[in-house]
C-alpha cells in the first residue's frame, strides 16, 4: 500500500473508520470520521464557496474540470489497482471506472460553454421572454460501493460547471478511493489558482452523514446512489424541506431472448452483464427472459459456460468474478438461492468459494414471484420462460424498479415494440446489448423504484442548476397577459 499511497500523492491517516479489502479480509487502511460540529462547519463552507463559485464564469468553471480530467489520465492505473484493492473489481473493470470519470469530465468541459436557455415568444407586443439557468447551491453526493469513484464523478464534474460546491459522503466500505481522488482534485485545484475554499469536500462515516445532508436546508441538491431501503430514507428527509433528491436507486434488470434472436452474441451480454462485477451492478442483468421454443438449448449452454467462469482474485490475469464486497453479501446470495429451491427453483452453480467469493448462480424458475421479484445484490440471474411478446413485456415490467433492460432479436417489429411507449418501462431500454454497461453520452437511471433520477445525457445538467424565466418589456405599454384590463381613470 506505500507504493500506491506514493503513486497517488496520498498521506495514510490514522483514523477510526478503516478500509478491508474484500479480496482477502486485509486491512489497507483508515480515515478519520467527523464529528456532528464538523459537519456543520463544512457545510456552511460549501455553502460561502458556493456564493463564490457561482460568479465565475462557466467556461472558467470548465478549466477546473479540464484539469480534473489531467490528473485522473496521469493517475488513471495506480488509482484503478486502489479500486480493484478495495470494491473488489477485476483489473479491466477497475480501468474501465477511471475511464469513465476522465470521460465525464471531458463531457462537463464541453457543457460548460453550453449552458443555455431558450428565448420565448411572447403574446405581448414589445416584450421579450427568455429563460436563464443559475448556480444551485451546495451539492451532496452519496455514491455506493459497488462504483466507488465514478459516480462521484458523474455529479461532481456536472455540478463544478453549473457553479455549485459539492460535498462527498462516499460508501463506508470503499473510503480511501475516495480519499485519493479528492487528493487528485486538491492537485487540480491548486492548478486552477483561485477556486474557493470548500468547494469540494469529503466527509467519511455511515449512515448518520448521509441522513444529517438531507436534512439540512442548506444544501439545495442531494444526489443518492443506493439501495432503494436507502432512497426510502433520504428521498423524505430532503422532501420535508422541500429541497432537492435526485435518487439512482435498484434495479430487477431483465432480458428477452427472442427466437429469431443471434445466441452468441445474447451469451456474450448475458455473461458480463449477470456476473460482471460479481453481480454488484444496480444494471446486473437478474431475470433473463427465454422463448419456450429455445428455452431447453439454451439454458444448458448458458449452465455450461457458467461452470467455466473463473472466479478468484480480481488482481489475476484471466479471472472475471472477483469477491462480493463482504461476508453479509455472501451470506445474503446463500440465503435467497435457500429461497429460490423452495419455490421449486432448480440451480446451477452458486457455490461458496470462501468468505467472500461465489460461483455466479443460473437459476430456473417456474414462476416469476417470490425470490425474483427482490434484488439480490449478487451474481443470481433467475431464468423464465415466455410464450409471446406480450408475454415477455409483461414481465419484463412485472417489478417495482424500472432501470435497465434489453431485448435479443433480429425481428424489427419485435424491436420497435420493445422500445415503444407500450413496451419497457424502464429508463434504459436496450436491443441486442445487455441491460448493464453505461455511456456517459446517455441519460442514466429509471423509474418507479429506481427513483426517477438521471445522470449525465443530454440535458441532466438541468438538475444542478435553477431555472429563471425573465419578460422584458422595451416598449412604453403595458399590456397583460391573456388580455386582462387593470385601469382605473384619474
Amino acid at each position: 500500500m506505500r507504493g500506491l499511497y506514493a503513486a497517488l500523492g496520498m498521506v495514510p491517516e490514522n483514523g477510526d473508520l478503516e478500509s478491508v479489502s474484500p479480496i482477502d479480509g486485509e486491512i489497507l487502511g483508515s480515515v478519520q470520521t467527523p464529528k456532528a460540529a464538523d459537519v456543520d462547519k463544512i457545510i456552511a463552507d460549501a455553502r460561502h464557496a458556493f456564493e463564490a463559485w457561482r460568479a465565475v464564469p462557466a467556461p472558467r468553471r470548465g478549466e477546473l474540470v479540464r484539469l480534473l480530467g489531467e490528473e485522473l489520465r496521469a493517475a488513471k492505473e495506480p488509482l484503478a489497482r486502489l479500486v480493484t484493492l478495495e470494491a473488489g473489481k477485476i483489473v479491466s473493470e477497475g480501468l474501465g471506472e477511471v475511464q469513465e470519470m476522465i470521460d465525464i469530465c471531458d463531457f462537463a468541459v464541453g457543457l460548460s460553454r453550453q449552458l443555455y436557455g431558450l428565448t420565448i415568444a411572447s403574446e405581448r407586443p414589445e416584450h421579450r421572454m427568455i429563460e436563464q439557468w443559475h448556480s444551485l447551491g451546495p451539492v451532496a453526493i452519496v455514491s455506493a460501493f459497488n462504483f466507488p469513484v465514478a459516480v462521484w464523478a458523474w455529479n461532481a464534474a456536472l455540478a463544478l460547471v453549473c457553479g455549485n460546491s459539492i460535498l462527498w459522503k462516499p460508501s463506508e466500505k470503499t473510503p480511501l478511493t475516495a480519499a485519493a481522488v479528492m487528493t487528485l482534485l486538491d492537485r487540480a485545484v491548486a492548478r486552477f489558482g483561485d477556486a474557493p475554499a470548500g468547494l469540494a469536500q469529503l466527509l467519511h462515516g455511515g449512515r448518520e452523514i448521509g441522513e444529517a445532508l438531507a436534512r439540512d436546508p442548506r444544501i439545495a441538491l442531494v444526489s443518492a446512489t443506493g439501495s432503494t431501503r436507502m432512497g426510502r430514507t433520504i428521498g423524505p428527509l430532503v422532501a420535508a424541506r422541500f429541497g432537492r433528491s435526485l435518487l439512482e436507486l435498484g434495479g430487477n434488470n431483465a432480458m428477452i431472448v427472442a427466437p429469431s434472436a443471434d445466441l452468441k452474441l445474447a451469451e456474450r451480454a448475458i455473461l458480463f452483464s449477470a456476473a460482471g462485477t460479481a453481480g454488484q451492478r444496480c444494471t446486473t442483468l437478474r431475470r433473463l427472459i427465454v422463448h419456450q421454443s429455445i428455452a431447453d438449448g439454451f439454458v444448458a449452454r448458458l449452465a455450461a459456460l457458467y461452470a467455466l467462469l473463473p472466479v478468484g482474485d480480481p488482481r489475476d490475469d484471466g479471472v472475471l468474478v472477483g469477491p462480493l464486497i463482504d461476508e453479509a453479501a455472501a451470506d445474503t446470495m446463500a440465503d435467497a438461492l435457500d429461497a429460490a429451491r423452495s419455490q421449486g427453483g432448480i440451480v446451477h452453480g452458486g457455490e461458496r468459494l470462501g468468505p467472500r467469493f461465489v460461483r455466479p448462480a443460473l437459476v430456473e424458475m417456474a414462476a416469476h414471484d417470490g425470490v425474483v421479484l427482490q434484488e439480490t445484490f449478487a451474481p443470481i440471474l433467475y431464468v423464465l420462460r415466455y410464450d409471446t411478446l406480450a408475454e415477455a413485456i409483461a414481465l419484463n415490467n412485472a417489478v417495482p424498479q424500472g432501470l435497465s433492460s434489453a431485448i435479443f432479436t433480429t425481428d424489427l417489429r419485435e424491436a420497435e415494440a420493445f422500445i415503444a411507449d407500450t413496451g419497457s418501462d424502464c429508463g434504459i431500454a436496450n436491443v441486442n446489448i445487455g441491460p448493464s454497461g453505461a455511456e456517459i453520452g446517455g441519460a442514466f437511471g429509471g423509474e418507479k423504484e429506481t427513483g426517477g433520477g438521471r445522470e449525465s445525457g443530454t440535458d441532466s445538467w438541468r438538475a444542478y442548476m435553477r431555472r429563471s424565466t425573465n419578460t422584458i418589456n422595451y416598449g412604453s405599454a403595458l399590456p397583460l397577459a391573456q388580455g386582462v384590463r387593470f385601469e382605473i381613470d384619474g
